[in-house]
């Protein structure tokens, strides 16, 4: 049995989620899926130095608008 996008559900639709959100950890498929791009850094201050190539996180649009949202407040 395979997992189903949780907001398609909701939404009246049948759609196989292809990952789950990293958050809140719905299925979800590539429509509702919105990746987040984490910088990395190493070291230890002061001598910090980011890496060129981030980390990606898969989230819902809840998640994500709540992620933003919050750091802006």
């Amino acid at each position: 049995m395979m997992m189903k996008c949780y907001d398609c559900m909701e939404n009246g639709k049948d759609s196989n989620a292809v990952c789950i959100c990293v958050t809140c950890g719905k299925g979800l498929c590539l429509d509702h899926t919105k990746e987040l791009e984490l910088p990395v850094t190493v070291g230890k201050p002061p001598e910090l130095k980011r890496l060129p190539n981030s980390l990606p996180r898969l989230v819902c649009n809840y998640c994500i608008n709540q992620i933003i949202e919050d750091g802006f407040d």
